[in-house]
């Protein structure tokens, strides 16, 4: 027997910016559903969000909630007095028979693992802190349906995994909006696909929405060929016809025509669905082998409350290609870190070394770089014109755009119209036109769509420069870093070779088990105080599976880069291909350099991995 709707939208027409959003969309949120929302930046997720709340009306159709449902939701930014303290701001949230001495204590339990204080002054604290905050307030309110926004935005690792255990246990209705697949994985059993103004349901968890999606768009491509044919058997009816035939059939014709038109939408429409962003593979400017060195770093932060030890006397060496993946507590000095890298803080102790010439792109989580009063054309053109300087050559800005997934008729908008991703996906596009010899992204993932996740994984994946990324973003890190820095506050800092999965299992072995839906009766591994603790516990005695899999592959990889390099020698060892094809010249000329910086990348990568294979076997 189902379970009991306790809200639904029927027939729903909403419109934004004079355009329709949702045109005769459906939904129904059942009793026990743990919902993940997922949909392209732009497709309309927090507009839904608004409509499931009440606080947006609809412009056509209806809206039905059963009686007595409360409903609560983080949402992206809040609304706060001046001078109002952190609990009374949690407090006046709840209704009056909820403000009592129990849900004070719930309220203090709940803000113990995102570390804020019950009576600080919320003016006081950080955006990433005034988002725990309203997290905080929105898991007190224990309403019947919990919506979350990017809930795991500015969490820490342990953080993210206090609450996914938190909503694993919780007994109300939820719906989550997040780019953290591993997060939505752990916590789901439905998935909502916002797709082209309507919703497709996934009836399992969102470990399983790639081969479920992907299994609708080929049946979807399948049902567009079958039309495609008809209506050009329509057309080929419609233009060997005498013309008595034709005055005979023109509703025929009409209907004809009416089918052809809906069929070029709906290609359209699927066309746009389906596209990928495809960007050349980014060319990381010349370096050193030494990129950077810390040699006894000291470093404290001192406030007028107290001192923060970040780093002390640290040791790094940083190679050209290296991927590194940087993780820890908010707080425990990884952005620190990272301005005394690029020479915005000075060492108390101990000395920073650069490679001379070297470039860094960085991608800051605050946006810095983007002027919200400017368009986008201003933003990636800042020093005027219609071209933007990508890898040494000239693009148009509204086709630089579109490589991004904005309509280019956008490129004069301001910034400051645009949604979390669609910023994010801005400054993407500013940080990726010129990556330089060191790329540094700081909590990039916050608020993507899943394509643009997937987009930025594969072209990172691709990057001959070097690399460094903060975030905690499990399956993110897994996907693009082969070493990982875990800081652990005052001062600790641990180094350890693969992604996340390979730290998690070099701390607590035998923690990584494979994902699951959110009903799935498996208790979660807890984690031993003491693992951390043990030096055993931090050294495998072989190779993970992801490290070992690699090395496998490896000489396959390079065998067939050598033998891609030696068709280009081939076909630039014609003497005449400069005078008969410059562009193809000059393009096999890029094609080989870049073969060859990535068949040292990788001989240089098997070495380090057929390294540290010999010295884990002894």
């Amino acid at each position: 027997m189902a379970a009991p709707a306790l809200l639904t939208l029927h027939e729903t027409y909403v419109t934004f910016g004079n355009k329709p959003l949702f045109d005769g969309l459906e939904m129904a949120i059942h009793q026990g559903d743990r919902i993940s929302l997922v949909g392209r930046n732009g497709a309309g997720k927090t507009t839904l969000m608004q409509l499931i709340t009440g606080a947006r009306e609809l412009d056509g159709g209806e809206r039905w909630v059963e009686p007595g449902i409360r409903i609560g939701y983080l949402q992206q930014d809040i609304a706060f007095q001046v001078q109002q303290s952190v609990i009374d701001f949690i407090m006046h949230a709840l209704p009056k028979e909820l403000q009592n001495d129990d849900h004070r204590y719930l309220a203090e339990k709940v803000l113990e693992p995102f570390e804020i204080k019950p009576e600080a002054i919320l003016s006081t604290l950080s955006g990433g802190q005034l988002r725990r905050v309203a997290l905080a307030r929105a898991l007190v309110e224990d309403p019947d349906i919990l919506l979350l926004d990017e809930p795991t935005n500015h969490l820490d690792l342990s953080a993210i995994e206090w609450l996914e255990q938190y909503l694993r246990a919780y007994r109300g209705t939820l719906l989550c909006v997040s780019h953290d697949k591993a997060f939505l994985a752990n916590i789901s059993n439905k998935v909502f696909w916002l797709d082209r103004g309507r919703i497709r349901v996934c009836p399992r968890g969102f470990g399983h929405f790639d081969e479920w999606s992907t299994e609708l768009l080929e049946q979807e491509a399948r049902e567009l060929q079958k039309r495609e044919k008809m209506v050009a058997m329509e057309m080929e009816w419609a233009q060997k016809g005498i013309s008595a035939r034709r005055k005979r059939n023109i509703r025929r014709l009409e209907e004809m025509k009416k089918a052809r038109d809906k069929l070029r939408a709906d290609k359209s429409l699927f066309n746009k669905t389906i596209r990928k962003i495809e960007l050349e593979p980014l060319e990381a400017s010349e370096t050193s082998r030494v990129v950077g060195e810390f040699i006894k770093v000291s470093k404290t932060l001192r406030d007028d409350k107290r001192d923060t030890l970040i780093l002390d006397r640290f040791n790094l060496r940083i190679m050209r290609g290296d991927r590194i993946g940087i993780l820890g507590k908010n707080g425990s000095g990884k952005t620190s870190f990272i301005r005394l890298l690029v020479g915005e803080l000075l060492p108390d102790a101990g000395k920073v070394k650069i490679a001379k010439n070297l470039q860094f792109s960085y991608f800051d989580q605050n946006r810095a770089l983007l002027n919200p009063k400017h368009s986008l054309k201003q933003n990636l053109c800042p020093g005027g014109g219609d071209y933007v300087d990508v890898m040494g050559k000239p693009r148009h800005v509204r086709g630089y755009l579109k490589d991004f997934l904005f309509d280019p008729q956008t490129a004069d908008d301001l910034v400051g119209t645009l949604s979390g991703g669609q910023r994010n996906r801005l400054m993407l596009a500013k940080v990726l036109a010129n990556p330089g010899g060191f790329l540094i992204l700081d909590e990039p993932t916050n608020d993507l769509d899943m394509d643009t996740l997937e987009m930025l994984e594969e072209i990172l994946s691709r990057y001959d420069g070097t690399l460094l990324i903060v975030s905690h973003d499990r399956d993110f890190l897994d996907q693009t870093v082969t070493k990982i820095l875990a800081f652990g506050g005052n001062g600790e800092v641990e180094g350890y070779i693969g992604g996340y999965s390979d730290y998690m299992e070099a701390i607590h072995p035998g923690s990584i088990t494979k994902k699951s839906d959110a009903n799935d009766t498996k208790k979660p591994v807890q984690k031993s105080e003491n693992a951390a603790a043990s030096p055993a516990a931090k050294t495998p005695v072989k190779l993970s599976f992801k490290l070992q899999y690699e090395l496998d592959h490896l000489p396959a990889t390079i065998t067939k880069l050598e033998a891609d390099i030696e068709g280009f020698k081939l076909a630039l060892s014609d003497a005449d291909l400069y005078i008969k094809n410059p562009e193809q010249f000059d393009r096999t000329v890029r094609h080989l350099e870049r073969a060859q910086k990535e068949l040292i990348k990788l001989e240089e990568r098997w070495l380090e991995l057929e390294a540290l294979r010999e010295s884990m076997a002894h």
